[in-house]
């Protein structure tokens, strides 16, 4: 089992307290490069491999050109075919998990598991308040009353602060998953984290997705079988009619697509 690592994300703060890697000071000890030098890193990769490049090169790209401490791997635990497949490239990686508090337990089982099987090292990745104090300062089920905010406060501004120590992280967006993500670029520079965004999966379907999973024996979310295939928080996340948009089940009955993090 590779460490565990655990990230209490207070306002704008730094990477895990007490963990190794890129941090504040950057990869292997050195500074985090400039952000010109990273921009122009992203644009160097997005030319090179274009828009349908193999998911290995895309990874083997980042390899060449990234330390393993600079770079994250964003996992909603639904399956571990991102972390995985990162991993065989850059072991070791860091793979930052959103505990948002809403979670479902097969979610959590999930983390576990990638934990001790994978060579990764899991961040767990806090609010700066728990639920019991948000229900506090914002009153009970904000998710209910305001999603937008809910999604901002455990998730969004997390991520953002948590992301602030590295050079580069990869997510599992994919191009299948909605309209809004049809045009989703394997690299990018993501300016609203002010860090290079890697998306090697984007053009790979769900089919193809859960038989790479099943062929290499990986952990997956029992809630794929049944019903759900786009996990969120549970309070947030239903059940979707065989058929019908993935994502579908995320916010139902609003007008809300996306959490915030992707946008």
């Amino acid at each position: 089992m590779r460490e565990v690592k655990i990230a209490q994300v207070a306002g704008l703060g730094t990477r895990a307290a007490g963990a190794s890697g890129a941090g504040a000071s950057g990869a292997a000890g050195r500074e985090r490069r400039p952000v010109p030098e990273l921009q122009a890193l992203a644009a160097r990769g997005e030319t090179a491999l274009g828009f349908d490049a193999d998911y290995a090169d895309v990874i083997g790209w980042v390899a060449k050109h990234f330390e393993t401490p600079a770079v994250a791997v964003a996992c909603s635990m639904a399956d571990a075919v991102l972390p995985y497949v990162v991993s065989q490239q850059l072991p070791g990686v860091d793979v930052l998990f959103l505990e948002t508090g809403y979670h479902f337990d097969e979610t959590v089982a999930t983390r576990h598991r990638v934990a001790d099987l994978l060579d990764v090292r899991v961040v767990d990745v806090a609010a700066a308040r728990s639920v019991a104090e948000q229900d506090a300062a914002e009153g009970p089920e904000l998710f209910r009353r305001d999603p937008a905010r809910c999604c901002a406060l455990r998730k969004v501004e997390p991520l953002n602060a948590a992301l602030g120590g590295y050079e580069l992280w990869f997510t599992g967006v994919r191009r299948d998953e909605a309209p809004t993500r049809a045009n989703t670029p394997l690299v990018t520079w993501d300016a609203k984290n002010g860090l290079v965004k890697v998306n090697p999966l984007a053009a790979w379907s769900y089919e193809r997705l859960m038989e790479f999973s099943e062929q290499h024996v990986l952990p997956a979310n029992p809630l794929l079988t049944q019903g759900y295939p786009s996990i969120g928080c549970r309070p947030c996340t239903a059940r979707v009619a065989p058929g019908a948009d993935p994502r579908s089940g995320r916010w139902a009955g609003t007008d809300k697509t996306e959490c915030g993090l992707h946008t």
